[in-house]
């Protein structure tokens, strides 16, 4: 996995999808070698029905093709949003994203525009969509198997059949034994090889449903990677305004606290001393109140400033993504 920063400025908010491409490959080695060690025995089995288990090795290699064009696909995603959060972002989106680049350009200036999660759930739909053809394949490939099975056990029974029917009767029963036995010997011995179809749709549909787990863990973290960058952008306003509301409410309850006090003093008839002493005290919560307030007030500007920046940054964003698709 690649390292990447976790800070405000970083740089590859999403990480390529490398190591998943690496595991299909890794399997796929591991399943060619476990092939080439047992290529005797599998041999006689392919050649039972080399037409269904030949389609079904056909259907494995386009369900391989697909996964790892669902893996491969997403670099240029990631290639794209990596580009914009560094600012140069391609002049032209992917397909997948290109119905949130406005999003993806005015992240980096720290705006999240209205409408991000909708665009985020239909990403996920896309890539869910993907991978609904590896499911049906992973499906496919096991009736397939079933088929050939089937089909094997009727022209097994057929020609079980066949032998009973020509058998001769009234002779004797150690001849008609043996005449049994040795017609018996030709359909029985291909009635095992007659699963072969099985095994091989069973083994193709594993391997289908191990790529597809992959894809869908590229695609999940894509999908989470990609979500956390855009809305990343309205915790830095929360926070703002979180900090706001405590300051001021900090020095509204040090004032209602100096009030109540000396409205306590006067009511109970006190000395000159304790309400000189209680007017202080409201002196001090009115000048902590008013700086508070300063410090709202200036924290407000600062933020203002900040989102106006960020606002004529995004502007030209904008602006550069219109000429350039011009």
């Amino acid at each position: 996995m690649a390292a990447r920063d976790t800070g405000e400025n970083n740089t590859e908010p999403l990480a390529r999808p490398g190591i998943y491409l690496g595991r299909m490959v890794v399997f796929l080695i591991l399943v060619g070698f476990l092939a080439f060690i047992l290529f005797k025995q599998i041999t006689p089995a392919f050649l039972a029905n080399p037409g269904l288990n030949g389609l079904i090795l056909g259907v494995l290699l386009i369900a391989v093709v697909i996964a790892f064009g669902q893996v491969i696909r997403l670099f240029r995603e990631v290639a794209y949003v990596n580009a914009a959060a560094r600012g140069t972002p391609a002049k032209r989106p992917p397909t997948l994203l290109a119905p949130m680049a406005p999003m993806v350009a005015a992240r980096p200036a720290g705006v999240t525009l209205p409408g991000t999660a909708g665009y985020l759930d239909t990403i996920a739909a896309r890539l869910d969509e993907g991978r609904e053809i590896l499911r049906y394949i992973a499906g496919i490939l096991i009736l397939l198997g079933l088929l050939g099975t089937f089909w094997g056990l009727i022209d097994t029974l057929s020609a079980v059949g066949g032998v009973i029917k020509g058998m001769r009767g009234g002779g004797d029963a150690g001849v008609m034994f043996d005449e049994l036995k040795s017609g018996l010997a030709v359909p029985l011995s291909g009635i095992g090889l007659a699963f072969s179809a099985s095994l091989f749709g069973l083994a193709s549909s594993l391997i289908t449903g191990f790529l597809e787990l992959q894809a869908g863990q590229a695609h999940a973290r894509f999908h989470n990677e990609l979500q956390d960058w855009l809305m990343s952008g309205q915790a830095v306003a929360a926070e703002t305004a979180a900090v706001a509301v405590r300051a001021g409410g900090a020095g509204t309850l040090e004032l209602k606290e100096a009030v109540d006090r000396l409205t306590a003093l006067v009511a109970e008839g006190g000395g000159s001393r304790a309400a000189t002493l209680a007017m202080t005290n409201l002196a001090e919560g009115i000048q902590g109140l008013v700086q508070h307030m300063r410090a709202e007030q200036q924290m407000i500007r600062d933020w203002v400033e900040a989102q106006a920046s960020r606002e004529r940054e995004l502007k030209q964003v904008l602006d550069r993504l219109g000429r350039e698709r011009v």
